[in-house]
C-alpha cells in the first residue's frame, strides 16, 4: 500500500529548505517541484493541495524562481505542467558561453556563496581557458565551503578568502562572477554582502557578471528579504552577547548601476535588456 504524503512532509520539506540542507534558487524551486510531483502522483490535487504549496513558499519568500513555477502551478494545475517545470529549470541551469564573450585574455574569478548557475558558468569557462577562483567565504553560514569543495572536485584552482578581504583581493581579479536569487527593477537579489562585492569591483573597475535564468524576473509588488535567526551571528561570535539586538539579513539588494552583463540561458546582456523584461 503506498503510503500518502501530507502537509507533515510538506513541513519536513520546508525546514530542509529553511536550515540550508537544499539552497540555491533553482535547486530550491526543482526540490519542491519534485516533491509535488510525489504528492500529486499519490494524492492528485486534492483539498490540501493548496495548502501545501502556501506552506512550501512561505520557507524562502525571497525565492522569485519558487514563487513563478508556483504562480504556474496554480493556473495549470496538472501532473504535466509539473514535469515541463522541472525540465525547463534543468535546461536554464545550464549555461553553455562561449568564453570569449566573457574572458578574452582575463583568467582570474572571484565569486560569492554558492550558486548552481555561477558554477556552471566558471566550470564551462574552465573547460575553454585556464582560471583561478577567490572563493568568498560568505559569512554567517560559510557557504564559500561549498564552492570550494565544488570548485576542487573540477579541479579548479581556488583560493578562499574572508569576506573582509574581498576589497583586497579584488585588484589582483579580472572580474566577478555570482549567482542570483531574483532579479528585480531595484536590482539584483543575492546573498547578503553581494552588494558590498559589487561595490569594491565598482570602484576597481572590475565587471561584475551575474548568472541567472528568466524565472529570477520577478515583478511582485510585495517582496521581503528573509531575516534569519540571530543565533547564526552570536554562535560564531567568541562569546555569546547578550541582551543586544542582533540582524541577520539573508540577502541584499545590488542596484543595476553596479552590474555589468547578466548571463541568462540564452546568452550574455546588459542589464537594460532585463530592465525592459521588468517593465
Amino acid at each position: 500500500m503506498i503510503t500518502k504524503l501530507n502537509t507533515l512532509d510538506a513541513k519536513r520539506v520546508a525546514n530542509d529548505i529553511k536550515n540550508f540542507k537544499v539552497q540555491g534558487a533553482n535547486q530550491i524551486a526543482l526540490y519542491i517541484l519534485e516533491f509535488l510531483k510525489q504528492y500529486v502522483t499519490k494524492n492528485g490535487f486534492d483539498s490540501k493541495f493548496f495548502q501545501i504549496i502556501n506552506i512550501l513558499e512561505n520557507a524562502r519568500p525571497t525565492a522569485v524562481v519558487l514563487h513563478n513555477c508556483l504562480e504556474s502551478i496554480r493556473k495549470n494545475k496538472t501532473l504535466t505542467n509539473i514535469n515541463d517545470l522541472i525540465s525547463l529549470l534543468n535546461i536554464s541551469h545550464k549555461k553553455n558561453i562561449d568564453a570569449k564573450l566573457i574572458i578574452k585574455n582575463k583568467s582570474t574569478i572571484m565569486t560569492y556563496c554558492h550558486s548552481g548557475e555561477a558554477m556552471s558558468l566558471i566550470k564551462e569557462l574552465a573547460k575553454q581557458k585556464k582560471i583561478s577562483v577567490y572563493a568568498c567565504i560568505t559569512e554567517p553560514l560559510e557557504q564559500g565551503l561549498r564552492t570550494v569543495k565544488d570548485l576542487k572536485k573540477s579541479k579548479i584552482a581556488v583560493t578562499l578568502i574572508g569576506d573582509n578581504a574581498a576589497g583586497l583581493f579584488m585588484k589582483d581579479t579580472d572580474m566577478v562572477i555570482v549567482g542570483a536569487d531574483a532579479l528585480r527593477k531595484e536590482g539584483v537579489v543575492n546573498k547578503i554582502g553581494t552588494s558590498l562585492l559589487a561595490f569594491a569591483a565598482h570602484q576597481n573597475k572590475k565587471p561584475f557578471y551575474v548568472v541567472a535564468n528568466s524565472w529570477k524576473i520577478d515583478k511582485r509588488k510585495i517582496f521581503e528579504i528573509e531575516e534569519r535567526s540571530p543565533t547564526e551571528i552570536n554562535k560564531k561570535l567568541t562569546y555569546r552577547i547578550k541582551d543586544t539586538v542582533i540582524r541577520n539579513p539573508a540577502f541584499d539588494i545590488t542596484p543595476w548601476k553596479f552590474i555589468s552583463y547578466v548571463v541568462m540561458e540564452n546568452g550574455v546582456f546588459r542589464p537594460s535588456h532585463v530592465l525592459m523584461k521588468l517593465k
